[in-house]
């Protein structure tokens, strides 16, 4: 057969595949078939779709978890660098520097290393560079040294039940153990929640450990929870050379048990206070070879936290800090402590990559939060208390003074909101304080739709805050997937970091949040996907204009140290951001005299819809407005879309390539109606075109008589197609599969009705003239 009559998978086969075995290549460095991403989640309305997977044909690996390579195919009808542009965009995503191009005549290189003479140059089939040959330029371009190979080559930990890293997650895992082979102490990971830092730094310490360049290791958490589960899942395969680092481990004596490799603690419980003494400083300072920060933002960014006298007793450990939103200020740097990133795995990156649920954000304004409120002249509260005169606003309701009716209408409005869907569906709502959180919750439970739930179970609505011991004691229930209750849990600070909460589906902000950090650890309950619980997004409801954030330039980009930063800066509140703790301070106006105003109503003034688009934007458009702008980007004019859909033998690829994309013809028809087909749709929307109905269409087709020259019988079989087209909206198939269906059956076998039409060819000939047909000009 001719070398350009075979596809591409043939082309691999005979050609790429053993000119690589050629080259030294082995079965085991050659990954075919190689998935990067799952495909973007689009969300329109209630309508949900997933946008195109991304695959490299061929990636290349030195050793087991080292890429170095990208190969694109494409069969020989395409010239040899048509693979190019594709594989150059995977090898973005893998950092790899070298990028082929092959059609089967031979190779096309894009050297993004500067290795070679020239960016691209063409390369025979027998002229592939081997392993050994790619691998020493690799390591000339990574700067990194001969004797570094062992670290280098180490293995993660055995992939369990198919969980091999992501492509991310091992670029993360690669780039810091190539860090710590250079000789760096310090590093800093940045990924966003929900994208497997724990699993991450599980297979860094892994090959560390498995290796001997660090034989004992320290892992700190600030949540006990996270220390728990850290043990029982990513860190389980440590077994029996894996403790809890707690008091437990003190003897009478005061010594400490050291006959471990791995400790996992939380930082709280090991540096004491006036009462305790502390736990780390039992162990020598260098006992420690590695020392795995989680949640670094929280404490290491600050020179007198707690978190830096643990980090700077063990100092001649590598120290490794994890977090999603580091912490760069005039006060306080992760920067200055950890260095620049070793990687960034953005919220943005992780959505568009597929790996992470997408948002909307519906934005409230009641009426008096807008207008803002003024009491008369002598004005007394629900207590009697004369209101100091003055306008109050949002940033004194629920602390300087209190609504209820505002407070009630908020719960009204998210009890409306989740009894559109599911009402049983994880909800966090955020509230000023403590009082606000109880408040909230007494205005739910109040609110009649939420009743037959409560009675099912009183736990549908609860508070989980730090103060009230039955409500924390329920956050293991509400953030556990398997459990249905609680569902509403109202907080204030207690959930906003380190609460795995899987299937939140709704956050609610009524609360004012001033720090982008902590802002970005709220956003993170909502971001981990879980399709297997029917969660493919999440809403956020935002009551006091904190979405606001969304359009500060450094929310989801690379963290970049303030440039007035003082690394000489002493405050006696080490854990917390400066700033925030001023920002607190001012917000609360009297904050020990708050007015209780109960006769003052609140009404919805304005709600707003945004969508977290692919540039990280929030963008407010309608289906209709979207639709427009996506067909128009494919096609420049009406006459280029309808020749694109007469020439398309399978009408469905065009649809599935815009549906990728999130044109989602469902949400379509409830827009223009049911009547119509995709083609309709599609040219009504987006260029204006007055549209056919299925029955128009096929009516249409009727009258010109062109089925005439066919038989009885072939001429039934098209008007049964005609037919199935215009009540069921199936665009007539030239497979003959559809022929074992009623009615086609009843008027033959499809052996029998092809024959009618003079074989399988002509049978498939008269279909595709009868879809011309319906999509001609006179029909069009």
């Amino acid at each position: 057969m001719s070398k350009r009559k075979l596809n591409e998978t043939e082309i691999c086969d005979r050609y790429i595949t053993p000119a690589l075995e050629q080259a030294g290549w082995q079965k085991r460095q050659i990954r075919r078939e190689y998935r990067l991403t799952q495909g973007r989640i689009i969300v329109r309305g209630q309508m949900i779709a997933r946008g195109r997977q991304k695959w490299a044909d061929y990636v290349l690996f030195y050793h087991p978890n080292q890429p170095l390579a990208v190969i694109e195919a494409k069969d020989n009808q395409h010239n040899l660098g048509a693979g190019m542009q594709q594989a150059l965009e995977y090898a973005d995503l893998l950092e790899v520097p070298f990028v082929f191009s092959s059609n089967g005549d031979g190779f096309l290189l894009h050297d993004r290393a500067g290795t070679s003479s020239q960016v691209e140059q063409q390369l025979s089939l027998d002229a592939f560079p081997s392993p050994e040959e790619l691998w020493e330029r690799y390591k000339r371009w990574r700067q990194l040294a001969d004797g570094e190979e062992t670290l280098l080559a180490s293995r993660n930990y055995p992939a369990t039940e198919g969980k091999e890293p992501r492509y991310y997650q091992q670029l993360a895992i690669n780039r810091t153990i190539e860090a710590i082979a250079q000789g760096q102490k310090r590093c800093l990971l940045v990924m966003a929640t929900g994208t497997g830092k724990t699993f991450t730094v599980f297979n860094i310490i892994w090959r560390l450990w498995k290796t001997g360049t660090a034989k004992r290791v320290l892992f700190l958490a600030d949540r006990n929870a996270l220390v728990d589960q850290t043990m029982i899942n990513d860190f389980q395969p440590f077994g029996g050379a894996m403790k809890k680092l707690n008091r437990k481990l003190v003897d009478e004596t005061g010594r400490v048990d050291t006959s471990y490799e791995i400790y996992l603690a939380l930082y709280q419980a090991i540096v004491g206070d006036e009462e305790r003494e502390a736990i780390y400083t039992k162990f020598e300072p260098d006992f420690f070879d590695l020392v795995a920060i989680d949640e670094c933002h929280r404490g290491s960014a600050s020179e007198d936290s707690t978190w830096r006298q643990v980090l700077e007793y063990f100092d001649s450990a590598i120290q490794i800090g994890l977090t999603a939103t580091p912490r760069e200020t005039e006060y306080v740097s992760n920067i200055d402590y950890f260095g620049e990133p070793i990687y960034t795995y953005s919220l943005r990156q992780g959505i568009e990559d597929g790996f992470l649920a997408p948002f909307k954000v519906v934005q409230v304004n009641l009426d008096i939060d807008r207008e803002g409120w003024m009491p008369d002249s002598g004005e007394t509260d629900d207590y009697g208390q004369l209101i100091e005169e003055r306008e109050y606003n949002l940033r004194d309701f629920d602390r300087a003074i209190k609504f209820p009716q505002r407070t009630q209408r908020v719960a009204e409005y998210v009890s409306e909101f989740l009894h559109q869907g599911d009402p049983m569906r994880k909800t966090i709502v955020f509230c000023e304080n403590v009082d606000h959180a109880e408040a909230m919750r007494q205005c739910l439970m109040n609110v009649p739709a939420n009743r037959p739930f409560i009675e099912r179970d009183r736990r549908y609505i609860m508070r989980i805050t730090g103060d009230d011991a039955e409500g924390k004691a329920q956050l293991d229930h509400f953030i556990n997937p398997k459990e249905p209750f609680p569902v509403i849990a109202t907080t204030s600070k207690l959930m906003t970091t380190g609460v795995d909460a899987q299937t939140c589906q709704l956050i609610v902000l009524d609360r004012r949040i001033l720090s982008l950090t902590e802002f970005k650890q709220i956003i993170g309950r909502g971001t981990r996907l879980r399709t297997d619980y029917n969660k493919h997004f999440f809403t956020i409801i935002d009551f006091r204009g904190a979405t606001s954030h969304f359009e500060d330039p450094s929310w989801d980009g690379p963290p970049i140290q303030d440039r007035n930063y003082s690394p000489t800066y002493r405050t006696d509140n080490p854990d917390e951001e400066i700033s925030e703790v001023l920002q607190e301070e001012e917000t609360s106006v009297n904050s020990q005299q708050k007015y209780v105003v109960g006769r003052q109503k609140f009404s919805v003034a304005a709600e707003r819809t945004s969508y977290y688009d692919t540039s990280g934007k929030l963008v407010t458009e309608s289906l209709r407005d979207y639709t427009r702008r996506t067909v128009n980007e494919n096609y420049h004019s009406l006459d280029e879309f309808i020749k694109r859909w007469q020439d398309s033998d399978r009408k469905q690829a065009i649809i599935e390539e815009l549906k990728e994309q999130g044109v989602m013809l469902e949400a379509l028809q409830d827009l223009v109606g049911e009547d119509y087909d995709p083609f309709d749709l599609i040219c009504h929307v987006a260029f204006d075109q007055p549209p056919l109905t299925r029955q128009e269409r096929a009516q249409q087709v009727r009258k010109r008589d062109v089925f005439s020259k066919y038989g009885e019988k072939a001429r039934a079989v098209l008007d049964a197609l005609l037919e199935k087209y215009a009540d069921q909206n199936v665009i007539p198939p030239d497979d003959t599969k559809v022929l074992q269906l009623k009615p086609f059956s009843e008027i033959g076998t499809p052996v029998e009705i092809v024959k009618t039409f003079g074989g399988k060819k002509e049978y498939k000939k008269a279909v595709r003239e009868l879809q011309q047909l319906l999509y001609d000009d006179e029909s069009a």
